[in-house]
């Protein structure tokens, strides 16, 4: 079965998304970017914007699934785990509205499944998703590359589960 699935990795100053055409063996980017926000407007003013960005995206690619990272908190960085729920929130809403379906993929996860280490490096994930992706270039800013590894991620685990259902 072929799937298309959208990763993201929420922000509130940056999202990155990535679209995926998968089989569970090949996967082909469709699409993949980044939705950032002003930082001198209101936390209002930039959940509207990513709200309007990643809906935009969603409309235009229809994916069959979103994979959308966990929250994430780390005791030392309370406000960055409430900023980034904010986005998420933001993200699931839209998702949601398009009736599409909605994978919540802990990032430790997608950390194993692209290097078999669940506590990877930002630039671990990077070179696991060139080479997965057979890509020219290093995917750029951070937050594509762990789109794409999310995405990656959900792609396999969709196409993998099919099979499972096809084969019985």
């Amino acid at each position: 079965m072929e799937a298309v699935v959208c990763g993201i990795d929420p922000g509130l100053e940056t999202t990155g998304y990535a679209i995926l055409r998968s089989d569970g063996q090949r996967h082909t980017v469709i699409d993949a970017g980044a939705c950032r926000s002003d930082t001198n407007t209101t936390l209002a003013m930039r959940l509207a914007s990513l709200e309007k960005d990643i809906s935009s995206v969603f409309s235009e690619h229809r994916p069959m699934a979103i994979a959308v990272e966990e929250l994430y908190a780390h005791y030392k960085h309370p406000r960055t785990a409430i900023l980034m729920g904010h986005a998420r929130g933001v993200i699931l809403m839209a998702a949601a509205r398009q009736g599409v379906e909605v994978y919540n993929v802990a990032a430790t996860k997608v950390k194993r499944f692209m290097t078999g280490n669940g506590h990877a490096s930002k630039e671990q994930i990077q070179q696991a998703v060139k080479m997965t992706l057979h890509l020219d270039a290093l995917p750029a800013p951070f937050d594509v590359a762990d789109a794409l590894a999310i995405a990656l991620c959900c792609a396999s685990e969709i196409c993998r589960n099919d099979a499972k259902v096809m084969a019985v």
